[in-house]
């Protein structure tokens, strides 16, 4: 699978009002709110993936009778959970949750009802209750009923105010709302308890600096009260952005594993575009599987498609570049699939790198690629890194309940003066590697100066530097705010 970028006016005219709800098709819809300045126009092919369900046979040192099951690691759990109600039941769950006490949502929270839907947190079945929160904000983890430990180091919950909390009342059921008004949700056997927000920022973050994206959008503005349960999702969440093809549940990227025949699956999360040093690394990563005997090892190149802070590419920009760097052959799209994991960005270091770990388990992925300063991000007051560069991976190395993935720590790539092009860093010859920040690739498209040949295919840079353009455009156009 990989993405295609031909124009396709048709599919921009049905995309064109993002607020559409089609209900014929039992879809919700959720807005895209993110970067509204800019909304480049939709240009995938939205051929979808053709995903079936079949057996095969491994091709793993010549052993022509090992079956490879659903997947090649067990989701957290034993089972993954699939909270979506089938159809027949919509009608009537949705009536249910009409005569329930409502809760509205946030954007943000729906993307968890997303997550925790197609169980990507597996096996929580919905919004954290105490007792889940404070081992997930204490210890990383949740203890299964047989004793087991499962790695859950965000907590996933959600607020209400004090005025919802007296609607409840004694309800132990409550109808979720999404953004059009409808409900999307119910959830069952509630429990309501006090939303500690400087702990849980404290020891999420390791810091309450100001500034902290995630707190400042969500946690800084919610209410006083989390309330968790058991969470029934009575239809899909989809965002009506020509991109739902590529929101692949674990589900189905299980499944696909299997019809492409993999023995060894490799993901590899980025919330950034695909520079050539991410390629060399992702390719150089496929060389080490083969050269340890694995047949036909897959990458899952898996996009961060949730919230993300306002000076990150938009998730649209993003997937558009992706496409080039399948169709200019940087990425071979044979050995590729490319996904959208929904699940929104805290930029909590350490923290946040075990559940995009966790979260890849359940998706069938027993390798998972480690960079520098996974999920971190500078600090928002002073000049310098909030979490140490190096921690993201060791915590992967140690942290109880990721034991079954392979972690492949990530080789440091940088330009190569000497050779004009992306290469593994030598300490040795430091002085001939030139360093390109994010920060330095964005100012690069900004100016519309080219980077040095060879640091990312021109046909994906093109992309970026027309985003940043009609930006600047945007910013222009805004009228002038007059201050007294």
């Amino acid at each position: 699978m990989f993405l295609t970028t031909k124009l396709h006016f048709n599919l921009h005219h049905q995309h064109a009002n993002k607020n559409i709800i089609n209900n014929n098709n039992n879809i919700t819809c959720i807005c895209n709110y993110y970067n509204t300045k800019i909304r480049p126009i939709t240009i995938y092919n939205t051929n979808p993936l053709t995903i079936t369900t079949c057996k095969v046979k491994s091709r793993m040192q010549g052993d022509d009778n090992f079956v490879i099951k659903s997947s090649l690691i067990e989701p957290d759990g034993g089972a993954l959970v699939d909270l979506v109600v089938g159809e027949g039941e919509r009608g009537a769950k949705r009536v249910e949750a009409e005569s329930l006490p409502k809760v509205k949502l946030t954007r943000i929270d729906v993307e968890w009802v997303h997550v925790i839907g197609e169980g990507w947190a597996s096996p929580l079945r919905g919004f954290m209750r105490e007792d889940e929160y404070l081992q997930s904000l204490h210890f990383n983890s949740l203890r299964l009923k047989n004793g087991s430990l499962v790695n859950m180091s965000l907590p996933i919950v959600l607020a209400i105010d004090d005025e919802t909390k007296e609607t409840i009342g004694s309800s132990s059921n409550v109808g979720l709302v999404g953004l059009d008004g409808d409900c999307v949700a119910i959830l069952r056997s509630i429990e309501i308890y006090k939303h500690n927000k400087e702990e849980r920022i404290a020891r999420t973050w390791g810091t309450t600096a100001p500034g902290l994206p995630y707190v400042e959008e969500v946690i800084t503005p919610s209410g006083n009260w989390l309330i968790g349960g058991d969470l029934e999702v009575i239809q899909p969440i989809k965002y009506n952005d020509g991109l739902d093809n590529y929101r692949l549940s674990p589900k189905q990227l299980r499944q696909e594993f299997d019809r492409r025949k993999a023995d060894a699956v490799f993901a590899f999360q980025l919330r950034n575009p695909v520079h050539n040093g991410h390629a060399l690394l992702m390719n150089d990563t496929r060389k080490q599987l083969l050269e340890m005997g694995y047949q036909n090892p897959i990458l899952l190149l898996h996009p961060l498609g949730g919230f993300t802070k306002a000076d990150d590419v938009p998730l649209d920009v993003r997937m558009e570049q992706h496409s080039k760097v399948l169709e200019d052959g940087v990425l071979d799209p044979e050995t590729t699939i490319v996904a959208i994991f929904p699940s929104p960005m805290h930029y909590a270091g350490p923290t946040e790198v075990q559940w995009h770990a966790k979260a890849r388990i359940n998706a069938g992925a027993n390798f998972y690629i480690v960079g520098r300063d996974p999920a971190g991000m500078g600090h928002p007051t002073e000049k310098r890194d909030l979490y140490d560069p190096d921690h993201g991976k060791k915590v992967l190395s140690m942290a109880p309940g990721l034991e079954k993935l392979k972690i492949l720590p990530f080789r440091v790539a940088a330009y190569d003066t000497t050779k004009n092009k992306m290469a593994f860093f030598d300490p040795a010859c430091s002085k001939d590697f030139l360093f390109i920040s994010g920060t330095k690739m964005r100012a690069y498209a900004r100016s519309g100066e080219n980077p040095p040949d060879g640091f990312m295919c021109p046909s994906g840079w093109n992309v970026l530097v027309k985003y940043y353009k009609r930006l600047q455009v945007e910013e222009q156009a805004q009228p002038a705010v007059l201050t007294t």
